[in-house]
């Protein structure tokens, strides 16, 4: 088994500090908080999508600048899309699973912000499948999920309205959120001059935000984590579907379902035992979505999550305490890893204003492009 010792996280939003920068603050803040010395790390693995927002093409050295005994230490960049951060933490747990190291660092960063809209839109454009979706939008490719479940089960507007402004009201919580503004369900709900429509059904208001930001964990085998507090990474799982959109039911999510599942299985337990959840709400018609293949609902019925309260803060299974990155934010490769870092600290009681009393099992779910690249892990705390 893996375990989490150590935490990093930078603020996420438009931020002044280089991608250089970002990965080195972060890294230093979770090898200190993990004990562990520099040179015991057996090896570092970035999450970094890019995908030309950065001239950065090969920064998987980068993190060395943190300390010098990490000269030396083999480093990889990896990459899958908006789950590259999660594809990071697989590969260094692989690692140590292998026993080929016995501490890993693992940073997920992205810098997006100096480029104008088009600019990021077009390098996330990157994430389709070209033969087909070249050219579209992010938003114009969910928006495709949104009209397929519209199509079959009816229109989930007014649902994708409640989880923005669920996820707005939990960022008030998290210090290091991009956004701190709290959004009526009224005001997400309608089209106007501030909630323009983006791709319909798709406002404003139903978008993740464009990102600067990093964040970084210290993984361990079980002899190093004795002794120490430690987050254990009882699952994580990887399912990916195919690329063309053409070819998949867009009225469900099958490869989060499948992951998630999987995750599950894994560590023997079901919803019952998750305490709460970290989603990839890229966009609300995402998380109504992952409502349903979690096993939340049945399929078109996710809105009754929201209905009963099930979701929310205080009900059965909160969803996105962080503010998700509807409102959290989502600098791509950094995504994953953020997940998994405010996860841990839920479970280790500190996660200040956004803890949960007495959390013991967290799930987290990150996706890359249109439900193609999908991991789910299951985090549990201390007995």
């Amino acid at each position: 088994m893996v375990s989490i010792i150590g935490t990093g996280h930078s603020r996420f939003g438009r931020l002044p500090e280089s991608f250089e920068d970002l990965i080195v603050t972060v890294a230093r803040e979770a090898l200190d908080e993990s004990g562990i010395a520099p040179a015991e790390i057996g090896g570092i693995w970035l999450g970094h999508f890019n995908a030309g927002m950065v001239d950065d093409g090969f920064a998987s050295s980068l993190a060395m600048a943190a300390h010098p005994d990490l000269r030396w230490t083999p480093a990889t960049r990896v990459e899958n899309a908006c789950a590259s951060g999660a594809a990071a933490i697989r590969g260094a747990m692989d690692a140590i699973n292998a026993g080929r190291v016995r501490a890993a660092l693992v940073i997920g960063a992205e810098k997006m912000t100096h480029l104008p809209t088009s600019g990021a839109a077009a390098c996330l454009g990157r994430a389709a499948y070209q033969p087909e979706e070249a050219g579209q939008s992010f938003p114009a490719i969910f928006a495709r999920f949104a009209s397929a479940y519209a199509d079959r089960f009816g229109d989930p507007t007014e649902a994708m309205a409640q989880i923005a402004a669920k996820n707005h009201a939990n960022a008030m919580a998290n210090p290091l959120a991009q956004m701190h503004k709290p959004l009526p369900v009224e005001f997400c709900r309608e089209v106007s001059d501030k909630n323009p429509m983006i791709a319909a059904p798709l406002k404003v208001s139903d978008c993740s935000l464009v990102s600067d930001g990093a964040a970084a964990l210290v993984l361990v085998a079980d002899d190093l984590a004795k002794g120490r507090e430690a987050v254990r990474i009882a699952a994580m799982e990887q399912v990916s579907d195919i690329l063309p959109m053409s070819r998949r039911d867009l009225s469900v999510m099958e490869g989060p379902r499948r992951a998630i599942a999987a995750a599950l299985a894994a560590c023997g337990t079901g919803l019952d035992g998750i305490d709460f959840a970290e989603v990839h709400d890229c966009f609300t018609i995402a998380e109504l979505m992952i409502y349903e293949a979690m096993g939340l609902a049945e399929p078109g019925q996710g809105a009754r999550c929201l209905e009963d309260g099930t979701v929310m803060r205080g009900g059965a299974l909160p969803v996105n305490l962080s503010g998700g990155l509807k409102a959290k934010g989502h600098p791509v490769g950094a995504t994953g890893v953020s997940m998994h870092v405010l996860a841990a600290r839920q479970l280790m009681g500190r996660a200040g204003e956004m803890q949960l009393t007495g959390a013991r099992r967290g799930l987290i779910f990150n996706m890359g492009g249109a439900a193609v690249a999908n991991y789910a892990s299951v985090l549990e705390g201390a007995a």
